[in-house]
């Protein structure tokens, strides 16, 4: 579905631009800010449906146990990249639906795009509670540990469990080029040389 190629594009956007940054920060000193969700991927006019958005406000007047049609006003306003408009429409499917882990990593890229880093991760974490090898949720929180707290060590956690999950994915592949760039920007420490005439074994 289209929401799910918007959905790893913001991921995959920012994935990009991360790996970039990680191996920027190993030359000098100062370190450049991580890219900004919210500069990334700016609200879009283009392709929305405002008859379609009416329509389902009034189905979900009419439903409101429907997590269902919450979920359809979600995804209208998260394909626009509307991603504040899409929160509350996530928020509501999900407590109709709370073991809906696509709903819930969903709704978490939503708080991501809008800079809520915390409340993005939490999400996540019941996403994984939900479902512990959602390979986008494993992937989503890798990417929001490194960029929205450069937490690369957690990061390098998630992508690493991609990896093992479903290594052939395309998650799977950005996920190995993430651990490769936190790789290079921060080799293993060399051991020191042996000092002048020191005995061997």
């Amino acid at each position: 579905m289209k929401r799910d190629a918007i959905a790893f594009a913001l991921s995959g956007i920012l994935f990009g631009l991360l790996v970039g940054w990680i191996i920027g920060s190993q030359q000098g000193a100062s370190r450049p800010a991580p890219p900004n969700p919210a500069v990334a991927n700016s609200p879009s006019t283009q392709g929305f449906d405002a008859d379609r958005a009416a329509e389902l406000q009034r189905q979900a007047d009419a439903q409101p146990t429907s997590a269902d049609v919450r979920v359809q006003l979600a995804e209208l306003y998260f394909d626009a990249e509307r991603f504040d408009q899409a929160v509350p429409w996530y928020e509501a499917a999900f407590r109709l639906d709370p073991v809906n882990a696509e709903v819930s990593t969903n709704l978490a890229l939503a708080y991501f795009a809008t800079t809520q880093i915390d409340r993005a991760l939490a999400q996540l974490d019941r996403s994984l509670a939900i479902d512990p090898q959602n390979v986008k949720a494993l992937f989503s929180q890798g990417v929001v540990r490194a960029r929205g707290k450069q937490d690369l060590a957690g990061a390098a956690q998630s992508w690493q469990r991609v990896v093992d999950v479903a290594p052939d994915s395309q998650e799977a592949r950005q996920a190995q080029q993430g651990l490769d760039a936190i790789r290079a920007a921060h080799p293993p420490a060399s051991p020191p040389p042996a000092k002048a005439g020191a005995s061997q074994p």
